[in-house]
């Protein structure tokens, strides 16, 4: 249970934006990279394999492939390092946790695509 204290004070960093995206989804995760004094933005796209938390708490993890390797990432949603999320491809899961991905190599990463309104086409 929170206290209106509490509350009041997360409701000053949440993200006002907060875009939609589920389990399954391919996601362009744009993030703040910061070296030495000059920041840029970074692209991070890969499929999303879980989601945790509520409220200010809440992050998601994405999984990519980088040449044999697989490598994951977990971003807190609301965090101001997290510039944007844009979701790409929608994939048709039974799961809420992807976590299976993680043995699979090749094609049998690969998730059934699902239509759906709130992906952006290229």
């Amino acid at each position: 249970m929170k206290t209106e204290l509490i509350e009041a004070v997360e409701s000053k960093s949440f993200r006002k934006d907060k875009p939609y995206f589920e389990v399954g989804d391919t996601v362009d995760v744009h993030c703040k990279i910061q070296e030495g004094d000059k920041t840029r933005v970074q692209i991070f796209s890969g499929i999303v394999i879980s989601r945790k938390g509520h409220g200010m708490n809440e992050s998601f993890t994405v999984r990519r492939m980088v040449g044999d390797e697989g490598v994951e990432r977990i971003f807190p949603l609301h965090s101001p390092n997290v510039v944007d999320v844009r979701p790409i491809r929608s994939g048709r899961t039974r799961r809420a946790k992807l976590f299976f991905l993680r043995k699979r190599v090749g094609k049998g990463v690969r998730l059934s695509h699902r239509h759906s309104e709130h992906t952006v086409t290229k």
